[in-house]
């Protein structure tokens, strides 16, 4: 079959498409035909041979990828057989080889969710990874409607749903995106969220000017976003993120779900300089989410009904390295799925 392997640790073009045997599911396993299949940002950590989350570093050569999509080709001992021919989604667990870059991949039968009908293998995949998060991390952010939002990275995988999931709570929302990819988020808005989400590039000199006027547009008399905002979503971390959670107001909660500039969110520190609420979704302090299968079916259940726009940035399953290259360029927006 074909994969997409990886044989050293380095740039993205040592991401190659090799013929590799099909592999065969065992006792409560099954064989996905994936058509669509997940690259996370973590992916692309691994790939350079930096340990930057909780996976180890693979051993090599390597099939990266956690997350597939499409349909159920063959089941193993104890598996019922009408599994057969269902298009299922899957997230193969935390592993740092899970085998997802290729055309078969073998699925424990417990971690399979059928595709709603209306959502293809693409959107699917974006929720049974990326939804999962996002529901999960909205669940620690408490997210109401007086409440006033900033989201970081507004137009990645997770910022997309922070922002639809913001304003269908009832929440004012500045989300922050980077040059071209503002044009994205306006089409975001939910009907009848008119007037409550502003977007700001945060990749122009004099941004934080820019966030700041637009929360005094979006507030209200008597309730915060004239003086800042409430909750700052923050996957971003660094000098961007700190300076997002520069425009809280003392006792906002800062959320933290990442750190895709490579360190930390100076607030979430010991030496915060500003009295906030810290609430941590990934990385140390965060708290044990349990089963994660909750969220997927959450997830899934609310991009099947339309609650969710699933915005999905597809590359051929061939140009994997294309994929990588693009996600770590930040030329992407919403879920990269390689097709």
């Amino acid at each position: 079959m074909d994969a997409i392997r990886l044989h050293s640790f380095g740039p993205p073009e040592n991401l190659v498409l090799d013929q590799v045997p099909d592999p065969e599911p065992g006792p409560g396993q099954v064989l996905v035909a994936a058509t669509a299949h997940g690259v996370h940002l973590l992916d692309t950590t691994l790939r350079r041979g930096e340990r930057g989350g909780p996976l180890p570093l693979p051993e090599l050569p390597t099939i990266p990828g956690r997350e597939v999509a499409g349909t159920v080709a063959a089941v193993g001992d104890g598996v019922d057989p009408s599994w057969t021919g269902r298009r299922v989604a899957a997230h193969l667990g935390a592993t740092p080889d899970g085998g997802g870059y290729a055309r078969l991949a073998v699925a424990p039968v417990a971690a399979l969710h059928r595709i709603p009908a209306g959502l293809d293998e693409a959107g699917a995949i974006a929720m049974i990874g990326t939804g999962r998060m996002a529901a999960y991390t909205l669940d620690i952010a408490g997210i109401s409607s007086d409440d006033v939002v900033v989201v970081t990275a507004a137009a990645g995988g997770l910022g997309t749903l922070f922002v639809q999931a913001a304003l269908h709570a009832g929440a004012r929302v500045v989300a922050l995106a980077s040059g071209p990819k503002t044009a994205v988020i306006s089409a975001l808005a939910p009907d009848g969220s008119g007037g409550r989400l502003a977007v700001v590039d945060y990749a122009a000199p004099g941004w934080t000017g820019r966030a700041r006027a637009a929360l005094a547009a979006l507030g209200v008399e008597g309730r915060s976003g004239a003086d800042g905002a409430t909750v700052v979503l923050d996957g971003v971390g660094g000098d961007a993120g700190t300076a997002a959670a520069d425009l809280l107001l003392d006792g906002g909660r800062l959320v933290v779900n990442g750190w895709s500039s490579g360190s930390a969110n100076r607030y979430a520190t010991d030496e915060a300089p500003r009295p906030l609420e810290v609430r941590t979704a990934v990385g140390p302090g965060a708290p044990a989410p349990g089963d994660m299968r909750r969220f997927q079916e959450r997830a899934l259940a609310l991009a099947a009904a339309g609650t969710w726009r699933v915005l999905t940035h597809r590359v051929p399953f061939a140009q994997a390295a294309r994929a990588h290259r693009e996600l770590e360029e930040r030329r992407t927006t919403g879920k990269v799925v390689l097709v």
